[in-house]
Parts: C-alpha cells; structure tokens; sequence
C-alpha cells in the first residue's frame, strides 16, 4: 500500500509543479491564450485533487503504526494545493504592467483606481467562493466519516449478535452436560450400593458355609 501512496506523490510532485509554472504565467496574458492556460491550470488543479483523494484512500490502508506519518504529509499535501488554488484565483485578475497597459492604453493611469477596486472586488468574492468550497469539503469529509461510523457500528452489532448465539449455545451444551452427569453419578451411586450389599451377602454366605463345615465336624468327632 505505501508503494502506492508514494507513486501518487510523485504524480502529484510533477503536476504541482507545471501548474505553479503555468501560474506565474498567467499574468503575463491575455485574450485566448490567458482564458487557454486558465482553463488547463483548473483541469490539472482536479487531477491533483483526485490524487489526493487516492492518497487519503491508501493512507487508511497503511498499517497503524505507520500511518501518522503518511497522514501528516498528506496533510502538507492538502495545504499546498490550498496555497496553489489561492494564488490560481488571484493569477487569473491580475496583469503584468505590460499587459495592463496594453489592455488600457492612454486610458491606463486614469483607470488605475477603478482596476484596483475592481480587483479587491473580484479577489474578495473569490475569497467567499474559497470558504464555502472549505465548508462544502469539510461538511462532504463529516458525511463520510458518518456513513463510515454507521457501518463499523452495524459490523459491531453483527459480531456481537453472533458472540450472543455463540454464549447461548455454549449455555445450552452446559446445561446438558451436567444434566448427563447427574445421571451418570446417580447411576454410579447404584451401582456401588449393590455391589456392597453383593460383598455383604457373599460374607454372610462364606460364614454360614464355614460355620456348618465346623459343627459338622465337631458331631462327626463326638460320635466317635
């Protein structure tokens, strides 16, 4: 699994990398190409969002004890496209001194204000735009998360439910188990009371035997 979250960083190295060239270029135009470069900058801007997600995926596959440290750079991952996507939205108003005075021409030093508030305008609802984009991820991440817990909690419920039948059976095996060794102790007690009043009987009989063989003996020898 980390062979994997370390090739998505090194995509993830090789795209962040074109697209802060592409962003220091923007500036510098205008017209078609400007709306061309701004249109593959966001493109390559959600493929690093994909591979972070990947990332986020195969981190929780890494075993426990090392995944702190593929989560913490995972993090510094996730504030860096943060920092890319902020200087993107800023990149797309802004202009070279070259360009600007090419877009304003003789006009350019009386407009100055206006582009200037203008822009503090445009960079203030991109601002907004950003938070809410935060919020919509964070609230996505929370819902996730939920759905998660609910799955591990009905797993939980699963195994318990069958560590319940398990316990009642193990219950019900006990039950017969000293049922069959109450009947098995009854019938050894039975058993041992005849076999003493056997031997009982047998010492009584042996007397008997040898009493008659005596007296038997003693009138044969007076008849004599």
């Amino acid at each position: 699994m980390s062979s994997d979250f370390e090739a998505y960083e090194l995509d993830f190295g090789t795209i962040t990398a074109e697209v802060t060239n592409k962003i220091g270029r923007i500036p510098k135009l205008s017209g078609e190409e400007k709306t061309q470069l701004v249109l593959n900058v966001d493109k390559q801007l959600e493929e690093v969002r994909e591979l972070l997600e990947q990332m986020d995926l195969e981190a929780r596959e890494i075993p426990i004890q090392s995944r702190a440290m593929y989560n913490s750079r995972l993090k510094s991952y996730k504030q860096e496209i943060e920092k890319l996507e902020k200087d993107f939205k800023r990149s797309r108003i802004a202009y070279s001194d070259e360009v600007r005075n090419e877009l304003l021409g003789d006009e350019a030093s009386s407009s100055e204000n206006q582009l200037i508030k203008l822009r503090e305008e445009r960079a203030h609802l991109l601002d907004n735009t950003e938070k809410l984009e935060r919020s919509s991820r964070r609230l996505e991440a929370g819902y996730q998360i939920a759905v998660e817990t609910e799955q591990v909690g009905q797993e939980i419920l699963g195994n318990l439910h069958s560590d319940r039948e398990k316990i009642q059976r193990a219950r019900e095996r006990l039950r017969e188990t000293d049922a069959n060794l109450g009947k098995s102790s009854r019938i050894l007690t039975g058993m041992l009371r005849r076999i003493i009043q056997n031997r009982v009987l047998v010492f009584m009989l042996g007397a008997i035997i040898l009493l008659t063989i005596i007296l038997a003996i003693y009138f044969n020898l007076r008849g004599h």
